[in-house]
């Protein structure tokens, strides 16, 4: 491709980051060889970042960014001509430009931003356990939940519906404790949940509490989020910037990385394979990822370790942003090949084996220390290390960040207030939908057994499906060799419906399971490599 030069420093093909002999390209073909930002607090972490940002913007590449303390959100808004960034731009032989760019804000919370929803259908069940820090048992049982509700068809939009689901396969043997004169199936059912006690549904339940007090329920519902909505151009074929306002959901560090990890693994889910595009469809920022790491149990840093690895030929570019780089796993480290590298202090032991870790990770440089230089960088200096055109790492170099275009600093409320009014989103996702889902089909089905007595067989319909749903998971109702798992429900659910109920809850999962499962697996193992739910 043929490099033109903008006036601003960029090319067509490669993003400006900053100079000193030398100037330092990012090569757009490569940006989805993923990168890391690293530095102390205080460093210039943030406007490399925000460089970075603008750089992708202007090229077409839509960006999505984590803003923890505000001040990327200034993207938005036209930079101003200080002196120290006239200095800056001059040293680097550029003309400062002042200019904004097109950005969505996002909110969680949705006090700053356009909500932003998942259901819990969708973000599946080693999500969830990883955000309510849930033990190896718990996880099981919610696992349980999972499987119960898909199979039956029973849709987990928020927390209500997820609590009812848990409050459903809460043991049955209880009713054999209360009542001995019960039919065959409670019978089958009390074995089959006899891996799921009420003192573990209990904690979940527990947990699920602390999310919700903590806001966190908020995030659960519809309507839920379409990752399109991030890979958006404007109307002049620039990216728009997807800003998370992250200040308030900080204050829960888990919901804050379990939620970045859903949108990562949706977007690994649902994007198709491009190879390597000659500039990426989204590059995601993901800020303070130490929190990603904290206290990860290995198979789910496998599982990262997995779509960090992956999703590149996805098109899409991720770029972890933390204090060192010791923060990152090296199997995920290894996988980073855009590095910026600011300042780290070395006071301590700790932090002379932190800033000798953080140099192996570059590429030697014979005229540089890189060890000794990292603790004399100043602010906005950085040592970079960017892929070359055959994919391996260019040698480090020490530049100045180039100033960014934009306003450095956060925008006022009234400037986020009309931003979000005139955004290209505004009314799809601002009114929350309660639709029908698991909660309000479970207590159709009391109202319902209510009416007619609550007699036992129809009870004993429900109450069986669950027990056979949940024995083919623990293996107490599947006669191996024989049938396939799916057929294994079928039988059970055809059997319980022709003998015992005739509709409601049961005659639906017996249409649902004959059909749509047939001799497969089940739907509630058709996930993701992060047990997001796959629609495709």
């Amino acid at each position: 491709m043929t490099t033109t030069e903008t006036g601003i420093g960029d090319t067509d093909d490669r993003l400006f980051i900053g100079k000193d002999q030398q100037p330092a390209w990012l090569t757009l073909g490569l940006a989805n060889r993923h990168g890391l930002v690293t530095g102390a607090t205080g460093t210039g972490k943030t406007v490399s970042l925000q460089v970075m940002a603008e750089g992708f913007a202007r090229a077409g590449v839509p960006v999505f960014a984590a803003d923890i303390k505000g001040d990327l959100s200034g993207i938005a808004e036209v930079g101003v001509a200080k002196d120290f960034i006239l200095k800056r731009a001059k040293s680097m032989g550029l003309t400062f430009q002042p200019d904004q760019f097109s950005t969505v804000f996002w909110d969680v919370f949705g006090e700053q931003g356009h909500p932003v929803r998942a259901t819990a259908t969708e973000m599946g069940p080693l999500l969830l356990s990883r955000m309510l820090d849930l033990n190896d048992v718990q996880e099981g049982v919610l696992n349980v939940a999972f499987r119960v509700a898909d199979d039956m068809g029973l849709p987990l939009i928020d927390m209500k519906d997820l609590r009812a689901v848990l409050d459903a396969i809460v043991p049955i043997a209880q009713k054999v404790a209360e009542n001995g004169d019960v039919n065959a199936d409670i019978r089958q059912a009390a074995q089959a949940l006899g891996n799921v006690t009420k003192q573990t549904v209990g904690t979940i339940q527990r947990q699920l509490l602390v999310l919700e007090n903590q806001g966190g329920a908020k995030f659960f519902g519809e309507p839920a989020l379409q990752l399109q909505d991030f890979m958006r151009t404007d109307r002049d074929g620039r990216g728009i910037v997807n800003i998370l306002v992250a200040d308030k959901l900080m204050s829960n560090p888990r919901l804050y990385a379990t939620f970045l990890l859903w949108m990562l693994s949706e977007l690994f889910e649902e994007l198709p394979e491009v190879g390597d595009p000659a500039k990426p469809k989204l590059v995601f920022f993901f800020d303070e990822a130490h929190l990603l790491f904290n206290d990860a149990p290995k198979p789910l840093l496998d599982k990262i370790e997995q779509v960090v690895r992956l999703i590149r030929s996805k098109g899409v570019g991720v770029y972890f942003v933390t204090q060192n780089p010791i923060d990152v796993p090296d199997k995920v480290l290894a996988q980073l090949g855009n590095r910026v590298q600011h300042a780290l202090r070395a006071f301590t032991p700790r932090d002379q084996k932190a800033v000798a870790a953080a140099a192996q990770t570059f590429r030697p440089n014979p005229k540089l220390d890189t060890a000794t230089v990292i603790t004399e960088l100043g602010t906005g200096e950085a040592l970079v290390s960017f892929l070359e055109g055959n994919g391996t790492p260019a040698m480090v170099e020490r530049v100045m960040i180039r100033p960014p275009s934009a306003r450095i600093g956060p925008v006022t409320p009234d400037e986020r207030q009309a931003i979000i009014n005139a955004s290209p989103v505004k009314g799809k996702y601002d009114t929350a939908i309660d639709s029908e889902s698991a909660y309000e089909k479970l207590l159709a089905r009391i109202d319902q057994n209510a009416a007619t007595g609550g007699n036992a067989p129809a009870e004993g319909g429900i109450l069986g499906q669950i027990g056979s749903i949940v024995g083919t998971i623990f293996g107490t109702n599947t006669p191996r060799g024989k049938l396939s798992t799916g057929q294994v429900i079928a039988r059970d659910v055809t059997r319980t419906v022709t003998n015992k109920v005739v509709g409601g809850i049961v005659a639906d999962l017996g249409k649902s399971m004959g059909g749509a499962l047939g001799g497969s697996v089940g739907r509630a193992i058709v996930r993701g490599a992060l047990g997001g739910l796959l629609r495709r």
